[in-house]
């Protein structure tokens, strides 16, 4: 009987890393669950509106379609790569679990914590997580202040990410970026910015090659703002300002150039 477990645990553990190093091929596109979650009101009662994540949700059309004209710079027959679905919202979510150290035993707690947490996420979203080649878990809070808040995590190289942002209609193209960003990283993609949040060269350029070397026209999908003048970066406005740099193409397998 233990054998027999054991053969099927193997046979799960070889079937999932094939599969996930399939979606590396870019032969097919790959569907994309996106799961919003609404935060609940906070002290002054404000939450964010079905507005916003309607604008959220009607977006996301345009973050496929200027991720497929990135993919066309490296692999111009290559499918469209990213399908995307939003479900949600879903109130009263509690927050994803946080990791609480970087020990194995920490670790593998975490794991376990987020993996039941994200099953019963699955469940009220009636989602079916065997049909997405990765999960991005959006938890959305209303603005609390001029600044919008973006934290994110994700499994490198694993099928879920996590993010939690503040969000209205004026950020919508932002919040998308970010879920990008939280994508790629399921995809084997590195975090491009140094230790103060600025784009590192060469990886952090989506133009590294741009003389003179900024500003630069584009923000690298793996950084956090576009270099316009030494110590100096803006964020993105739209998605026409998002961009796979060559470091991250090679990354997720877009590239095989050095």
């Amino acid at each position: 009987m233990l054998l027999a477990v054991l053969v099927v645990v193997l046979a799960y553990a070889w079937h999932d890393v094939h599969s996930r190093h399939a979606r590396r091929t870019w032969d097919h596109t790959l569907s994309i669950a996106i799961v919003v979650l609404r935060a609940d009101a906070d002290a002054s009662g404000a939450r964010v509106d079905d507005a916003s994540i309607d604008a959220l949700r009607g977006r996301a059309p345009a973050l496929e379609a200027r991720l497929t004209e990135e993919i066309h710079r490296y692999r111009p027959s290559a499918p469209k790569p990213f399908e995307l679905t939003i479900f949600g919202p879903i109130d009263g979510v509690p927050p994803p679990p946080a990791a609480t150290g970087d020990g194995i035993v920490a670790l593998a707690s975490h794991e376990w914590d987020l993996r039941s947490w994200t099953r019963d996420v699955d469940q009220r979203a009636n989602l079916a997580a065997g049909a997405f080649d990765s999960r991005v878990y959006v938890t959305v809070h209303a603005p609390r202040g001029k600044r919008h808040m973006v934290e994110g995590a994700s499994e490198q190289g694993g099928r879920v990410g996590t993010v939690t942002i503040d969000l209205d209609a004026k950020v919508v193209d932002f919040a998308l970026a970010v879920i990008a960003h939280e994508l790629f990283h399921t995809l084997g993609a590195l975090d491009h910015y140094d230790d103060a949040g600025n784009a590192k060269f060469p990886e952090g350029y989506a133009q590294p090659d741009l003389v003179p070397r900024v500003p630069q026209r584009f923000v690298e999908i793996m950084t956090r703002g576009r270099p316009v003048a030494p110590g100096k970066e803006e964020t993105l406005d739209t998605l026409d300002d998002l961009a796979v740099g060559p470091a991250t193409a090679r990354e997720i397998g877009w590239s095989q150039e050095e």
